[in-house]
């Protein structure tokens, strides 16, 4: 197993991420949460310009716990345990912003950016709302610093995962997962779906794993979109690999749905949609075991 991490909090030294693995793995899929993260090392609050919940707004609320049931599905869920606005380990290694840093960056960074020019590189600038979170530059060590002590063995953890997955069922599927502001921009016609599957426009999964999926969520009363407005970040482009069995597939899920998004706390709605998000796993499972008529998980 890649080693993983500390980082320093209010309430002592934690792992930096973690893998919740089930007691036996029983179907060919890793689930990912990598901006669901809500403890903040105390060196980084220190660094920051923001106060109070301000610094929280990139969280994807939650989402690591709408979906604790996949482990007990047979499939080991990977979450970060540190912010996104701390490290995104959703963007290349070296997307990062030079107007951040207090030294010139090495030729290898990516400086340019769409992400990084909206100051949501791999280092964010901002957080939600265009805010900045930092009130000095940074220095290229610390930035370089975070990359190689968090971002690589968190990436080095879910590859491993998903080339065990591929060994043990000739197949994976990565399960991406995130949540969206309830007033994400309007497709056409103002319609503004509860869940996004992305897949960046086909090619990181295949097309009849993405209607099986879409027809679950919306057999479970869900309006779901493919693509638009999110198709998929780093990880999902990154790891779906579709022409040798591993699959990728993004999740967005509309926050109103489970959470009071000013007050960050679940709201009533979320024990209903984590107990249908597990049904849509569990049926999930069993439509790609009969499409693909995989191997027993003892074999």
């Amino acid at each position: 197993m890649a080693n993983i991490p500390t980082i320093t909090t209010a309430g002592g030294r934690i792992p930096a991420f973690e893998v919740v693995e089930p007691d036996e793995p029983k179907i060919p899929f890793v689930f990912c949460s990598p901006h669901s993260g809500r403890d903040y090392p105390t060196d980084f609050l220190e660094a920051t310009r923001l106060s109070g919940d301000s610094i929280r707004r990139s969280e994807d609320l939650f989402v690591d716990q709408l979906f604790e049931c996949v482990p007990a599905l047979g499939a080991p869920l990977i979450r970060a345990r540190f912010p996104r606005a701390f490290l995104d380990v959703n963007r290349e290694p070296y997307e990062l912003d030079p107007q951040m840093f207090s030294g010139p960056l090495p030729d290898y960074v990516n400086i340019a950016s769409v992400r990084v020019t909206g100051g949501l590189g791999t280092i964010p600038r901002i957080v939600a709302e265009n805010e900045a979170i930092y009130a000095k530059r940074l220095s290229v060590a610390e930035g370089i610093g975070r990359i190689e002590t968090f971002y690589k063995p968190f990436h080095d953890l879910l590859e491993e995962r998903l080339r065990q997955t591929r060994a043990r069922f000739g197949m994976a599927i990565l399960i991406d997962c995130h949540s969206m502001p309830s007033s994400v921009r309007a497709l056409p016609g103002g319609r503004r779906p509860d869940m996004v599957l992305g897949d960046r426009y086909g090619t990181s999964a295949g097309a009849r794993l993405v209607t099986v999926a879409t027809g679950r969520l919306a057999r479970l009363g869900y309006d779901v979109a493919r693509n638009k407005p999110y198709a998929g970040g780093y990880i999902t482009e990154r790891y779906g690999r579709p022409a040798i069995g591993q699959h990728a597939l993004q999740i967005e899920i509309n926050r109103g749905l489970y959470a009071d998004e000013r007050s960050y706390r679940p709201h009533a709605g979320f024990p209903l949609l984590a107990e249908r998000l597990a049904t849509f796993v569990a049926g999930f499972a069993e439509d790609v075991d009969a499409d693909y008529a995989l191997p027993a998980a003892a074999e």
